[in-house]
């Protein structure tokens, strides 16, 4: 049974996230976080900032953690399969459809009507991390380490594996 779950908390994650690994985060979380209750919002932050920081899509790192955590080899392979099952069936069916349509006038405004839901769906979630670290750290260090980033991010334009691996050296040293 846990297989069958693992399978479908990604494959609906990643099935109704159109526009990618980003855009399923939200989704994954409420799976994984509301629906089975495997993680707390607080673990699924450090997951996704972890995973940020290593190489690849997101999506198949957070699926195949996941499935490990709570099937072993098994559930990560359950897991890795149901987050690209999606996209392997939508685009063997739409693709030829979407080419035949692609000049459209309703097809060009579908695709910029997604991007203010992926951007609240974002939104949400941040408000649930940042909530998540004000309860867990404090709201000083939850600030500092909020605005460093901005920052360090939107300012300098540092690489965001740079920021994640400063903000866990900060909390091992600070907040360890």
């Amino acid at each position: 049974m846990i297989y069958w779950q693992i399978f479908v908390a990604n494959f609906m994650a990643n099935f109704l996230g159109y526009g990618g690994g980003p855009a399923s985060i939200p989704l994954l979380e409420h799976e994984v976080v509301d629906r089975y209750k495997w993680f707390t919002v607080h673990e699924f932050s450090e997951m996704v900032a972890l995973g940020n920081a290593l190489p690849g899509p997101i999506a198949t790192k957070l699926a195949g953690f996941v499935g490990y955590q709570q099937g072993g080899i098994l559930g990560a392979i359950v897991g890795l399969f149901a987050t690209i099952a999606p996209s392997i069936i939508l685009l063997i069916i739409l693709l030829g459809i979407l080419l035949k349509f692609k000049e459209s006038p309703k097809v060009k405004n579908m695709t910029k009507l997604v991007r203010p839901a992926i951007a609240v769906l974002l939104g949400v979630m941040t408000i649930d991390f940042f909530s998540s670290s004000y309860e867990g750290i404090g709201i000083i260090h939850t600030i500092f380490l909020g605005g460093a980033s901005l920052l360090l991010l939107e300012k300098w334009k540092v690489s965001p594996v740079y920021v994640i691996c400063g903000a866990l050296l900060y909390g091992a040293i600070f907040l360890g």
